[in-house]
């Protein structure tokens, strides 16, 4: 059972994990050990909320495919148990990130005096840089 939060676990049966060969090098272990997991969930068949469903799939992330399916390849460890750990910890992650609720933006507008001393400043510097040029002689 991989637990997200306090209300939201997924049960080890809807998490799809396959070993597979690890990229890069290795050295002489690397064409004969599995290291490296793949892991495979399906966001629509889970026992996930709806709400949780609907984030997720909404996310703009490579992970995430167009079928509804979140892929993890985790290979940055030697040992595939360490792996399997990394895998699981991404896809808890990536559950909590969508779970996240932006805060809505209200658009804030600029008071008139500071519209007015930011219009004053950049007269102000406007003038500076007029005397900055070159001085003309008779």
């Amino acid at each position: 059972m991989l637990h997200i939060c306090r209300n939201i676990s997924i049960p080890n049966h809807e998490i799809e994990m396959l070993a597979i060969r690890a990229q890069g090098a290795g050295g002489q272990n690397v064409n004969k050990v599995a290291s490296a997991i793949h892991l495979r969930f399906d966001i629509n068949a889970s026992s996930l909320p709806d709400i949780c469903k609907q984030r997720l799939q909404l996310l703009k992330d490579a992970r995430v495919s167009k079928d509804g399916v979140i892929i993890i390849k985790a290979q940055q460890h030697r040992t595939q148990e360490q792996n399997r750990q990394d895998a699981l910890e991404r896809l808890r992650d990536l559950i909590n990130q969508a779970m996240i609720v932006q805060k809505l933006r209200r658009p804030t507008k600029i008071t008139q005096a500071a519209q007015e001393k930011r219009l004053n400043r950049k007269t102000r510097q406007g003038r500076i840089k007029l005397l900055r040029g070159m001085v003309l002689e008779n």
